[in-house]
């Protein structure tokens, strides 16, 4: 049976999109206090299909699609401009497929201007009306209000006009700034983005039998599987390994393995490869926040999603994707002994204008990573990372890299870097990384 806060959830989930949503309503319909309402509604903002905005209050919206993430709904922009509402409040829940400066003619506006857009403009009504009637939405810069007739015609077509006090350009490059903040989320690969669901998920019930798991190993050919109670709750996992010897009547909650780790829906495919590696586990469940089961991922799914990832085309750069841009094999000696340089562009620097210490890190990480892949084909994990000392290095400095592996096994690998400016020694670290076997 569902918990309390579990029904709540549904219920949220089963609201109109649209629909203003309050804590002392949710506590009157579910017939709970209003601290269990509160926390079940800001769980559901966590899962993003709940939205708050200031001086609007909190309102139900469209779950978004991960293809879709780089779409912005109407209420994410409040919150990013910390504007005001003037009207058409019940199409917050909408999204933009692009917005439009109105800095041009009114009638070269009107030609940019199409359904689903945004249009940013100053206090020109005939604008806003005109942006209203194609089916935009308005954003007014410079703190200005909007006529009462664009207001009632905003209500009426419900699509939202915001007024917010910062300038046209101010607007325009947060906006950009948020979008290119979810092309960044977009490109990280969740579990939840490649579990096999439990529609699709064979698993046993702590009353079954070890016949039950010969019946599934014969039907799947696989050997492990996750142990649920009654109310799907995570209680174990069995393989053959437990099996073995084991008489066909015997109860599967006697012979399983209590506790088993598990991983979140919202748990990076990266963190999940370094712990299956790290615990040599094959197969981990995927449990929701009350540790029922949501289905399983293999190390053969995590492999497949690392192997996508690195040929998929950058869409949003982070500081790592600079770095690794910046660096050059300069030249390969023996095998294992490449040179790498790195030129330091004024993105990476700290306050003083000088190397930062995170950058430090990803230029002896990647180089690491890459002599390792010269040596051993595989996806690689940092275990753990030493910097023995680090020198000031000004920025347009070019460094040169020396990784060098000391040890290389069929799991691990051991590398120690050193970096120069000019032939001076500015760093030195180790590095251990875990190889995660493809086959």
């Amino acid at each position: 049976m569902a918990t309390k806060h579990e029904q709540i959830l549904q219920y949220i989930d089963g609201l109109p999109i649209g629909e203003k949503i309050s804590v002392r309503q949710i506590a009157k319909a579910m017939s709970v206090s209003e601290g269990t309402a509160y926390r079940a509604i800001k769980e559901a903002e966590n899962k993003g299909y709940v939205s708050t905005i200031e001086r609007v209050g909190t309102i139900r919206i469209e779950r978004k699609k991960k293809e879709n993430i780089e779409k912005l709904t109407f209420a994410e922009v409040v919150n990013i401009v910390d504007g005001q509402v003037l009207g058409g409040r019940t199409g917050l829940h909408k999204t933009l497929n692009k917005f439009v400066i109105g800095a041009m003619k009114l009638e070269a506006m009107m030609r940019y201007t199409e359904a689903g857009n945004l249009l940013i403009v100053g206090n020109r009504t005939q604008a806003h009306e005109l942006a209203l009637k194609a089916g935009a939405a308005v954003l007014i810069t410079g703190g200005f209000d909007a006529e009462d007739l664009v207001k009632k015609l905003a209500d009426k077509l419900e699509l939202p006009v915001i007024s917010t006090s910062y300038d046209t350009f101010t607007v325009a490059t947060m906006i950009n700034r948020a979008i290119y903040d979810q092309l960044i989320k977009k490109e990280i690969i969740l579990v939840e983005d490649i579990l096999t669901p439990l529609e699709d998920t064979f698993y046993l019930q702590t009353t079954d039998r070890v016949s039950k798991w010969h019946e599934f190993n014969q039907k799947t050919t696989h050997s492990r599987y996750p142990v649920v109670d009654q109310n799907m709750k995570i209680q174990g996992m069995v393989t053959s390994k437990d099996i073995l010897g084991r008489d066909y009547e015997t109860a599967i909650d006697k012979i399983m393995t209590k506790h088993p780790m598990t991983v979140n829906g919202k748990t990076s495919v990266a963190s999940t490869a370094h712990t299956m590696v790290w615990e040599g586990i094959e197969v981990l469940p995927v449990a929701d926040d009350s540790n029922r089961l949501e289905g399983i991922i293999s190390r053969q799914d995590v492999l497949k999603a690392l192997q996508m990832n690195q040929r998929q085309p950058q869409v949003g750069e982070t500081i790592d994707d600079i770095v690794t841009n910046q660096m050059v094999l300069l030249q390969g000696k023996a095998k294992g002994e490449e040179v790498y340089s790195c030129e330091v562009t004024p993105q990476m620097t700290n306050h003083l204008g000088t190397i930062s210490y995170g950058v430090f890190t990803t230029v002896v990480s990647d180089a690491a990573n890459r002599v390792l892949r010269s040596y051993k084909k595989g996806d690689l994990v940092v275990e753990n990372m030493t910097i023995y000392f680090i020198k000031p290095v000004q920025m347009e400095s070019t460094l040169e890299i020396y990784p060098k592996i000391l040890e290389v096994g069929r799991k691990f690998g051991k590398v120690d870097v050193e970096v120069f400016n000019e032939g001076v020694l500015v760093g030195k670290a180790m590095m251990m990384c875990q190889l995660i076997d493809r086959n």
